[in-house]
């Protein structure tokens, strides 16, 4: 029994090694896309994003500082980091900066969801931030796949014996 369950193991491994690339181009392209158009929009609005983020507070306490040049940053961050996100291209750079950006959104617009983590998670994981940051966590742990710019121009260490 165990031999069968070893050779299933095995089986199933190889395959889920066979599509970790296009499962990270299938994220890499739908939440870049995702990125670009929520940066877009705020910038489209830099005013109605900067009085929204004038009223936001820092984990519940001060008002953000200078809301616009936030607003800019965060939104120049979503749609240059979401453009890099989807080519595949500084994965491992844009990706910290995308998930900064997605944590600032939880300790400010989200604050709420993220005091609840532990007691009502179901509010934390349906917050906005989630599935973004999420996507971004997942392209800088494990790359972005042999589908993307990076592949190009940082090349894999050779395997040692």
């Amino acid at each position: 029994m165990v031999p069968l369950l070893g050779q299933i193991h095995r089986g199933l491994a190889w395959i889920g090694s066979r599509l970790q690339s296009l499962v990270l181009l299938a994220i890499r392209l739908y939440w870049g896309w995702q990125f670009i158009q929520t940066g877009k929009g705020k910038l489209t609005h830099l005013e109605r994003t900067a009085n929204f983020f004038g009223g936001l507070h820092i984990f519940g306490g001060p008002p953000l500082p200078v809301p616009k040049l936030n607003a800019v940053l965060a939104s120049g961050t979503e749609c240059v980091g979401g453009l890099l996100l989807l080519l595949g291209l500084w994965s491992r750079f844009a990706s910290p900066a995308l998930i900064f950006v997605m944590a600032v959104a939880y300790a400010t617009a989200d604050w709420d969801a993220l005091q609840v983590i532990w007691s009502n998670p179901d509010k934390f994981l349906s917050a906005d931030p989630f599935l973004f940051m999420a996507a971004a966590l997942l392209v800088f742990v494990f790359g972005p796949g042999w589908f993307a710019l990076d592949t190009l121009i940082f090349k894999p260490a050779p395997q040692s014996a």
